[in-house]
């Protein structure tokens, strides 16, 4: 059985020996960097700067939350708000293998100069094992590039630290437990955020759409979830699909986009069961969709697909 405690202590005997200089890390407010942020901090103290990127393609509110986070949990932080450079990058890309590179390259050439600013050679991620899994190598197939992993670019100037590179979900969460991480419970969010949960080209007016969906589905399970209507997924979001549909809004005709929720319980994100949402349920997180987007979006669906075949991500 996997004993958190004694991970810890060796991690940190380990980190003494392989960060001997200045580091930075990249902090996305999640379960998996905000763990191994609290992990390596305790080892090298203000010698570790936490790098926040602001992309443009975040969740509602995102960016605060994680500033809080950070703040509470006492780690030296940092924001940077690169949304115009990650809408550049991506204009015109639909091709998800190229979005996850694209944005894996981005974030270290951001993480580059910081680390520049900060004088520190070393950097942090919080990669866990089906990251490395999924991205595959020369005896596995790539599922998905994880752009912390497949988005690596060949010539990166800083050294690479992974504390937590063969741990599952499940244990990463044991860990923040155990360090007293406040989100260790909270849902995984992909770092390349709403890039991958647009089929088509990424711009503004999409990441609008899907982090409204977005933030509705999320409202609405909680809320469930609080009422006893039904168990909490272990991840739930909606995803804006690459076609319109004919509608109607009163008595005129509507041409809108669709969204799809997708909802799944899992224990490590290796495999998962699409979860079984009450009717009553998807009806209400349909309707506030619909009705708050009724110029953008006229149908919702909800995807009953397991992992595998399919992935818990769309792209």
């Amino acid at each position: 059985m996997f004993d958190a405690g004694a991970f810890v202590k060796e991690a940190e005997a380990e980190l003494k020996n392989s960060i001997p200089g200045r580091a930075i890390i990249a902090c996305s407010g999640g379960v998996d960097s905000t763990t191994a942020a609290v992990l390596v901090s305790r080892v090298i103290g203000d010698r570790l700067l936490a790098v926040y990127v602001d992309t443009g393609l975040m969740r509602k509110g995102e960016t605060e939350v994680v500033s809080e986070t950070l703040r509470t949990l006492g780690v030296n932080f940092r924001v940077i708000d690169a949304s115009d450079e990650f809408f550049e990058a991506l204009k015109g890309i639909v091709e998800p293998e190229r979005k996850r590179k694209i944005i894996g390259e981005k974030f270290i050439r951001i993480f580059e100069r910081a680390a520049r600013e900060f004088n520190a050679e070393y950097l942090v991620q919080g990669t866990i094992a089906p990251d490395w899994i999924e991205s595959g190598d020369k005896l596995r197939d790539t599922i998905k590039s994880h752009h912390n992993v497949g988005g690596l670019p060949s010539d990166m100037k800083l050294k690479l630290v992974e504390p937590m590179r063969d741990l599952y979900k499940d244990e990463v969460r044991k860990v923040a437990r155990y360090l007293g991480v406040e989100v260790s419970e909270r849902q995984p969010f992909p770092g390349p955020a709403f890039a991958i949960r647009i089929m088509g080209e990424v711009i503004p007016e999409s990441v609008e759409i899907v982090r409204t969906a977005c933030a509705i589905v999320e409202e609405e399970l909680e809320k469930a979830s609080d009422r006893g209507k039904m168990e909490r997924p272990w991840q739930y979001f909606a995803v804006l699909l690459p076609v319109k549909s004919v509608g109607v809004h009163g008595d005129r005709r509507a041409y809108g986009r669709t969204i799809a929720i997708r909802a799944v319980d899992s224990i490590d994100g290796m495999s998962a069961a699409y979860s079984k949402i009450p009717h009553e349920v998807l009806e209400t997180i349909s309707v506030r969709i619909t009705n708050e987007m009724k110029d953008k979006v006229n149908r919702v669906v909800y995807d009953i697909t397991n992992k595998p075949p399919a992935t818990i991500e769309w792209e």
